[in-house]
């Protein structure tokens, strides 16, 4: 007999509003093939698990220097300063120092769980789910990356009479999101750019594979219902014709059941300085409420 796969979860985010119909229970896996420059989970891209530093709970190593004394490959040191430095190079996410850490300054993002962990923590808000036509969401990183674990979760979840949604890149193997289309309620697709070069300064991958999975997906799956997003982000997708060709590309693909615009925001600036890492959008402002709504109104024409 096989085991039941495991899948690396970094959040499960209950009382959701905003990843699908009614109050929802978000399952972050973490792994992305992308890398978007305005990611607001920068801790979903990695695929193994992660430190995360706040330097701003640290109560300092004249009180404290547990996590120092833990680490055996010296990755964490003192800074001089009253605080520490994290070696993130040589870092394996091991969270013996987060396991010490009494303020929670040091945590580790990423838990290897199974199914039924994440079932037994899903189903604590079936009553919530009963009223208001909610359910479990599948997002991340690309949650479609862990195919076998995230397969296995909707599967369970399903058989358990949940609703389910998936929030998508596009960017995974055909066979999962195949085996996945019909194991979900409803499936969020992001189409970043149809322009191969805007998509790939802002994302670090061509759009080709997310294309072609999307036609794939309206043609074998007709009648699955698939809303397509588009996070709006000045300077990069934020023109009518950047949104004009992503709704061309819908209706010649067999249509979707909405196309969403949304705007740009920076709210997971905050995550990159405790991960180690540059934030290249810091003094972005979002589009303006006069151009999102022309950009609302291409996109309503294109829903069906």
């Amino acid at each position: 007999m096989s085991e039941a796969p495991k899948g690396l979860v970094f959040n499960i985010q209950k009382f959701s509003l905003h990843d699908g119909p009614g109050i929802r229970t978000v399952v972050f896996l973490k792994g992305c093939p992308l890398a978007c420059i305005w990611c607001s989970n920068p801790e979903g891209q990695s695929r193994a698990p992660e430190l995360i530093h706040s330097c701003e709970r640290c109560i300092g190593t004249d009180e404290c220097e547990r996590c120092v004394a833990v680490c055996i490959d010296q990755v964490i040191r003192k800074d001089g300063q009253g605080g520490v430095t994290v070696d993130r190079s040589r870092c394996d996410g091991c969270g013996d120092c987060a396991y010490v850490c009494p303020s929670q300054a040091l945590q580790v993002s990423g838990e290897w769980v199974n199914v039924e962990h994440v079932l037994r923590i899903v189903e604590e808000d079936d009553a919530f789910y009963a009223r208001s036509g909610g359910g479990l969401t599948l997002s991340g990183g690309e949650p479609l990356s862990q195919g076998a674990f995230a397969l296995a979760l909707l599967r369970a979840a399903r058989s358990r009479g949940i609703d389910t949604a998936i929030e998508t890149s596009g960017l995974c193997n055909w066979n999962t999101m195949r085996e996945a289309a019909p194991l979900a309620d409803r499936i969020f697709f992001d189409l970043k750019s149809l322009d191969a070069e805007k998509h790939e300064r802002a994302t670090g991958v061509s759009n080709s594979k997310i294309l072609e999975n999307f036609r794939k997906l309206r043609e074998q799956f007709p009648e699955a219902e698939v809303v397509v997003r588009t996070p709006v982000i000045p300077g990069i997708n934020d023109s009518a014709e950047d949104i004009q060709a992503i709704a061309a590309f819908i209706e010649a693909a067999g249509g979707a059941s909405a196309y969403e615009v949304l705007p740009y925001h920076g709210f997971g600036e905050p995550k990159y300085e405790k991960l180690g890492k540059h934030y290249r959008l810091s003094h972005l402002e979002p589009p303006s409420a006069e151009r999102m709504q022309e950009l609302k109104k291409i996109a309503a024409a294109c829903s069906s």
